[in-house]
């Protein structure tokens, strides 16, 4: 099984990257992490209107559905998805592992997500009812898998 995790944005702060990267080394082979940066669309002061954020939310969603590979199951990060325990997840994923499906999970930019990608989405996941910088979602969201895949694994990194 393979995570993809498609981002809107690039150049992350150096903590952000290490941070990333720590869990995504950690990964066991069969739970690999796969990060895509996808470009941001441009943005201006002028860009403030709700019809102009809706455009540039569109022109990301389109990004976003080209990097997804075929037959991923598709998971929209929002901080108004649903809330799941780090049990739930890995039951999700080892469901997914025996399903022999990949994962995408997609971050969106600083306005979010596309209202029908999320709608289309497989599920729509919360990691807190906050709102968080797309970037720290990087980093939180691969420690979940990892976190997730050690209870897959009874490795003791969890801990209840």
């Amino acid at each position: 099984m393979k995570l993809h995790i498609l981002s809107i944005g690039h150049k992350p702060p150096a903590w952000v990257v290490a941070g990333f990267e720590d869990y995504a080394r950690r990964m066991p082979r069969e739970a690999r992490i796969e990060l895509t940066e996808i470009k941001p669309a441009p943005r201006s002061r002028q860009t403030q209107c709700a019809a102009s954020i809706s455009q540039i939310l569109g022109v990301e969603k389109s990004r976003l559905l080209a990097a997804i590979p075929p037959g991923c199951v598709r998971i929209a990060l929002d901080e108004r998805g649903k809330q799941l325990a780090t049990a739930d997840l890995a039951r999700k994923l080892a469901a997914w592992m025996q399903g022999g499906r990949d994962v995408s999970f997609m971050i969106g930019s600083a306005d979010g997500l596309d209202q029908e990608l999320k709608a289309s989405a497989d599920l729509v996941l919360a990691l807190s009812a906050m709102t968080l910088p797309h970037a720290m979602v990087r980093v939180l969201l691969a420690e979940q898998l990892y976190r997730a895949m050690s209870m897959i694994q009874n490795h003791p990194y969890h801990r209840e």
